[in-house]
């Protein structure tokens, strides 16, 4: 709404394609990282939510193409959405394509080809601090990707410093620590997760879906293991911040991922029998329900958008960083633009400028996640003369 109907299409197209991109890179490469494409399902508890993602669902089939991936949505009536779903308290459903995969085998995958490539990587030590060689008056320079730039900064570590050209941030939360201009605009955000044995009435071959559940302040999201994998037809589900006080505001400013939050322990234990009701989770296994429950550290944003590309004011400083949460569905693709920028490429056209570092995001300061209540109708249903190009 804030950008316009021609930039959500821009969004939508490059979530598609990196969701493509993605497990495109994993197969061509033989990662073994459970890449698996498949359709998910948004199962919505609330009406308002029901309401607004309808409005919205059709005002953006109406702008695309309808052979267009990004625009492949079906809305499911309730009693359709419990029976093919399992979920006996749906109001409704959307579906559309997505896929799974092991976000850190991924990762892992991508590192190795990197150090063959001669990348040195430090494991286990942490950059404390960044400066510039060059004052913020400096006349830019064009970019560069060649070996012999000019040294413009150091970067401390808890082992040495490192001298570079270019310098690119990708840390996310912890952002604010190397540039304190980015606090209160970029906050971290404490995650938590489990995941869960299924229970004796579940499909023996395991959910052929990833599913959201979104409810009044909020949603949680859930993925089964695929088949073939070590602990197949495992749930693994996160979330829960919508249902703590104060909409999870303790978890906001949190960079301690060795703990667990106890309440949203206890919400996210009982999360997969009551989404799918006692008659279609049966009986839990006889190890317990939980295998295991861990915790992470996402980066949010003042407008909900990651920050991708130059840092006004900071000679060859980059960054791609604060995807709420959101990041395996467009940090591959925003990863590509950057490489363009920083090889001195313009923005790239199918690249969202709302994603940009731009001056005016910096001084919109943080006030809560703008993805955890439903849009007012008026708002979702507007914005109708903005022309978007195929």
């Amino acid at each position: 709404r804030a950008h316009g109907a021609a930039e959500a299409v821009k969004i939508a197209r490059l979530e598609h394609a990196n969701i493509k991109a993605t497990h495109a890179f994993a197969r061509e490469h033989g990662m073994d990282c459970e890449s698996r494409p498949t359709d998910t399902v948004d199962v919505v508890l609330d009406q308002s939510h029901l309401e607004a993602g309808v409005a919205a669902i059709r005002h953006m089939q109406s702008l695309m193409r309808a052979d267009e991936g990004a625009a492949r949505y079906e809305i499911h009536e309730a009693e359709e959405a419990r029976r093919r779903f399992l979920t006996p308290n749906a109001l409704g459903a959307f579906t559309y394509e997505a896929g799974s995969i092991n976000a850190y085998k991924f990762a892992i995958g991508i590192l190795k080809l990197c150090l063959k490539n001669g990348v040195n990587l430090q494991t286990s030590t942490p950059a404390t601090h960044i400066s510039s060689l060059r004052s913020e008056a400096s006349p830019r320079t064009q970019s560069s990707c060649s070996d012999d730039a000019q040294i413009n900064w150091v970067v401390e570590t808890s082992r040495g410093t490192i001298n570079t050209a270019h310098l690119i941030l990708a840390t996310n939360g912890y952002t604010p620590h190397l540039l304190p201009k980015f606090q209160g605009v970029i906050v971290p955000l404490r995650g938590q997760v489990t995941a869960h044995r299924p229970g004796s009435n579940m499909p023996t071959s395991g959910l052929p879906t990833t599913y959201s559940f979104i409810y009044a302040k909020g949603y949680d999201y859930m993925i089964p293991r695929p088949p073939g994998t070590e602990h197949a037809g495992d749930i693994v589900i996160g979330g829960a911040l919508g249902k703590l006080p104060l909409e999870g505001a303790s978890e906001f400013g949190e960079t301690d991922d060795a703990l667990l939050n106890p309440e949203t322990s206890g919400f996210l234990r009982e999360a997969t029998a009551q989404y799918f009701g006692a008659q279609n989770w049966g009986q839990d296994h006889p190890d317990g329900r939980v295998r295991s429950e861990w915790t992470g550290i996402m980066g949010a944003s003042a407008d909900g958008l990651p920050y991708v590309g130059p840092v006004p004011g900071n000679e060859n400083l980059w960054m791609s960083a604060s995807f709420n949460g959101h990041g395996m569905v467009l940090c591959l693709k925003c990863a590509e633009a950057l490489v363009e920028l920083i090889c001195g490429a313009e923005t790239p056209e199918w690249f969202p400028r709302s994603f940009l570092v731009r001056e005016e995001r910096l001084r919109t300061k943080f006030r809560g996640r703008l993805d955890m209540t439903a849009p007012e109708l008026p708002e979702v249903r507007g914005d109708t003369s903005t022309e978007v190009s195929a």
